[in-house]
């Protein structure tokens, strides 16, 4: 392929991400559903004008980190602290029961596989999808009802955070294993020895970053420095310490998410992710997603998953809700609000792909669990507070 054909690409990609992403929020689902479905339709799947290369790939993966880094600058440190043992529970059980059910919702369909194989593996990761909540959709409906404040709209925006930092904890590990020549115990102490790493430089780091900001607040040098520092920490937990970049992305943001200027950070980074990076790795999936694998067998374990994510989700959440003397229709609120599916999901998931953990077929699941959960979660949230307001009248 020529160089300025790269050019050409460039442009589809996001003509065609941004055309369907406005579509699909019309159609009140996920702009990144659109920018995925975009990928789809210009790639080889459908037109063909559109063929993921080496170019394509790594525009993808500077997009991935953006995305983290994006998230991490979007925590609410404070909040998360304050929120106390009964989001970080929530936040297990969430985390816990699809993981397990993704496991075995595999096993089921290819068969147990023993303890340490790369099957294993596979299904494993297939529970570590499951895993990711987004609360876009959740946290736009509650502000709707003017429910985002209350106990439980709080409770599920906490439990949300806690729920993808335990997330990419487990993704963390579960590639780290997946190595044949990794032994447990390296694994742990690599694992442990980065978030140590990220402790005392990241405390370093806020003071430096405090101190600047402090000097001359609100220059574009402050972001420049903070998009640097992102894949600097991507670039060190990769290559030193065998973790995922887009773990060092994701921490590098909760380390500068409590300095002045962290909003105005996120706001120039989403800049880059908005208008570039960001499609392209949306359609990047698009283009690697393939139905010529798709058999009756991937279908009916298409839907399987759907079933599995939104159920386990519900389940392991809502039971952990009616632990804390919730009542059966709070449970049930928390659980909903934790079932929908968006970035993150698509993140691991173009993560388990690069390691050899997914097969590209699998994104259809993803994708169209992303769209049923989007569908689903806010027309029950609005049936369960209806019913509130029915029950005082």
């Amino acid at each position: 392929m020529e160089n300025y054909e790269i050019l050409r690409e460039l442009a589809i990609i996001v003509v065609a991400a941004k055309l369907f992403g406005l579509v699909a929020r019309k159609l009140k689902a996920p702009q990144v559903v659109g920018e995925i479905m975009a990928g789809v339709i210009i790639g080889p799947s459908v037109f063909g004008i559109v063929t993921q290369n080496d170019f394509i790939t790594y525009m993808a993966e500077i997009g991935v980190i953006l995305l983290m880094f994006s998230a991490g600058l979007g925590t609410d440190l404070k909040q998360l602290i304050k929120t106390g043992p009964q989001a970080t529970l929530v936040a297990c059980c969430g985390v816990f029961f699809p993981l397990v059910a993704g496991a075995l919702l595999y096993m089921g369909f290819y068969g147990m596989s023993p303890w340490g194989s790369l099957e294993f593996y596979k299904a494993v990761f297939i529970g570590v999808i499951l895993t990711a909540t987004s609360v876009s959709i959740t946290a736009q409906t509650l502000k709707e009802m003017g429910k985002i404040s209350s106990k439980i709209g709080t409770l599920i925006l906490s439990a949300a955070i806690i729920d993808d930092v335990i997330g990419i904890i487990i993704l963390t590990f579960v590639i780290g294993f997946k190595d044949p020549e990794a032994h447990p115990m390296t694994v742990v102490i690599s694992t442990i020895l980065f978030f140590v790493f990220a402790l005392i430089v990241g405390v370093v780091s806020y003071k430096i970053f405090k101190w600047v900001d402090a000097r001359y607040p609100h220059t574009r040098r402050i972001p420049i420095a903070g998009l640097a520092y992102c894949f600097a920490f991507s670039f060190i937990a990769e290559r030193y310490f065998g973790i995922a970049d887009i773990t060092g992305a994701y921490v590098a943001g909760i380390i500068l998410c409590s300095i002045d200027d962290s909003s105005y950070i996120e706001r120039k980074v989403d800049i880059n992710s908005y208008m570039l990076f960001g499609p392209v790795f949306f359609a990047s999936i698009g283009l690697k997603t393939s139905f010529d694998g798709m058999t009756l067998d991937l279908l009916w374990f298409s839907i399987g998953f759907v079933l599995v994510g939104l159920f386990a989700k519900i389940i392991g959440c809502g039971l952990m809700a009616k632990c804390f003397k919730y009542s059966n229709n709070d449970a049930l609120k928390v659980g909903v609000g934790m079932m929908t599916r968006g970035e993150v999901a698509l993140i691991v998931s173009q993560k388990g792909l690069s390691v050899g953990l997914l097969d590209s077929k699998y994104f259809a699941c993803v994708i169209l669990l992303i769209i049923v959960s989007s569908i689903l979660t806010p027309i029950i949230l609005k049936l369960l507070y209806s019913k509130d307001k029915a029950e005082l009248a």
